[in-house]
């Protein structure tokens, strides 16, 4: 018990959920799952990012980008669906590794989590701002001021990203019953606009515009920030290129992003009604539409317009604006900003469920940990991180640090999958409602695979990461190491 890599058993974890002053309410099913990981995945990287792999990085083989990076979380998806189903409590990866590594090595990935999802949320609300802004400066003629307008903009502070936090703060206090009905409910509008883009943009495709499929390679500028990392060129020992077969695999590391979300999706297993049969079918079913939809629309809008001309900010409303139907141009911006809101909730959700579970255990305050008693949700947690987060996403500009959420997700993906290894040998008679096939085979795939896409990342992004590491191992052995529940209590732990 005195050791950093101490456990925390499933059957401990388990007991932990049923103190009714630290218990959240069950009120998820495997539609309300699906819904949550298709709300949140469906966001910036089709709307935003389809454009910036397609121009810059791989061209129309961005479809394959796609499907590469589709792959790697299909490899992470199986190895979370087994964890989920086997460890029903909040914290995702944390609680997975506090179960099979240890306690450091959990907590290092919930701190890393608390960075991820903190950081996404409010790049995602940002983005929100500006699709609005736009919105309503060129239908309704409103324009804000430039003060509030935030930093993106030349302005001082972004008034309607700090709402946005802030309304759903207060929706994510009220239940996560009410959070999955209006997350239901924008999803249906998104996912109705993605089919559009594909449906209306069939009929605008040139076959000439995917020729050549796989552009050649070209080397990265010198003094060029590229998504290629001086990592691989020193490991691999070949020069960081954009576009060739290569360009396709520095795509793959940039729309990763896209697909955050499934992972989120874990951190509401203690709050499903049938956690053992509903978390594997909502993560791998949400991944699953998900994959399908960016690549059938990474292949339209690349038919439509020529990659080159791609616009970076806004690919999808400026590839119908290319063929002259400004409806549907205004009708994908409008989907895309009702979108994103979905994709600040449910990250803001799954970074909540984290910081909850890490209190209850005594990472860090257990003050944190108590639940509301009308709506059963941790609302000194949400209250809490909801107001940080508003006013980072007020006051600052995040667009380099937007890589350092690619990186925390790849990096808890390494660590899920170890701890399934790890698990199957030490507890072998755990009963697994879903079983990762071909154990060991599929984890050591999806960390190889994983840490590939973290290699062709900016070594300032490691650099980054690397500092926000080692704060949380200081802020470990200062705080959480002697508050720990398992620490002073061992097996006999309780609140």
């Amino acid at each position: 018990m005195n050791s950093p890599f101490r456990t925390k058993t499933v059957e401990q974890s388990i007991r932990d959920t049923e103190e009714p002053e630290h218990a959240l309410r069950k009120s998820l099913s495997a539609w309300d799952l699906t819904v949550f990981g298709v709300g949140v995945i469906i966001g910036t990287g089709i709307f935003v990012l389809t454009g910036i792999a397609a121009r810059n990085n791989a061209g129309p083989a961005t479809a394959l980008a796609f499907v590469a990076a589709g792959i790697v979380c299909a490899l992470a998806a199986l190895c979370y669906a087994e964890f989920a189903s086997t460890v029903p409590v909040a914290g995702s990866a944390y609680t997975f590794s506090y179960a099979s590594i240890g306690e450091l090595p959990a907590w290092i990935i919930g701190w890393d989590l608390v960075l991820e999802f903190a950081l996404g949320t409010a790049v995602v609300a940002v983005g929100w701002s500006g699709y609005v802004r736009h919105l309503m400066d060129t239908n309704l003629g409103w324009t804000l001021p430039t003060s509030l307008s935030g930093p993106d903009a030349g302005g001082h502070f972004d008034l309607l990203a700090f709402l946005l936090v802030l309304v759903l703060t207060w929706i994510l206090v009220v239940g996560t019953k009410l959070s999955a009905r209006i997350t239901a409910v924008v999803v249906a509008i998104k996912v109705t606009v993605v089919l559009l883009v594909i449906i209306a943009g069939l009929f605008f495709i040139k076959a000439d515009n995917y020729s050549p499929f796989v552009p050649p390679a070209q080397p990265q500028a010198e003094g060029v920030s590229g998504w290629h990392s001086p990592l691989v060129q020193l490991l691999f020992g070949y020069e960081p290129t954009n576009f060739g077969v290569m360009g396709i695999f520095t795509a793959a590391s940039l729309i990763f992003f896209a697909f955050i979300g499934f992972d989120v999706v874990a951190t509401a297993a203690e709050e499903t009604k049938n956690p053992q049969r509903d978390m594997p079918r909502g993560i791998l079913g949400s991944l699953l539409v998900c994959t399908v939809l960016y690549v059938a629309v990474t292949l339209v809008v690349t038919g439509m317009q020529k990659y080159s001309e791609m616009s970076p900010t806004a690919p999808l409303a400026e590839a119908f604006k290319s063929v002259n139907q400004p409806f549907f141009s205004g009708a994908i911006s409008l989907g895309a900003s009702v979108g994103l809101i979905t994709v600040c909730m449910i990250l803001l959700l799954g970074q909540t469920r984290v910081f909850f579970a890490m209190s209850r255990d005594g990472l860090l305050p257990r003050v944190f940990s108590v639940t509301h008693p009308k709506y059963r949700t941790p609302y000194r947690a949400t209250v809490l991180l909801g107001v940080v987060i508003a006013v980072v996403a007020g006051f600052t500009s995040l667009e380099k640090l937007a890589e350092l959420v690619n990186i925390g997700t790849l990096f808890a993906f390494v660590v899920v999958a170890l701890g399934v290894i790890i698990l199957r040998k030490t507890r072998p008679d755990l009963h697994r409602a879903f079983r990762t096939p071909w154990v060991p085979v599929v984890p050591i795939l999806s960390i190889a695979a994983s840490f590939w896409l973290m290699l062709n990342l900016p070594a300032e992004t490691w650099l980054r990461f690397g500092i926000w590491m080692v704060i949380g191992i200081i802020v470990y052995f200062a705080y959480g190491r002697q508050h720990s529940r398992l620490g002073q209590f061992g097996a006999e732990a309780k609140y």
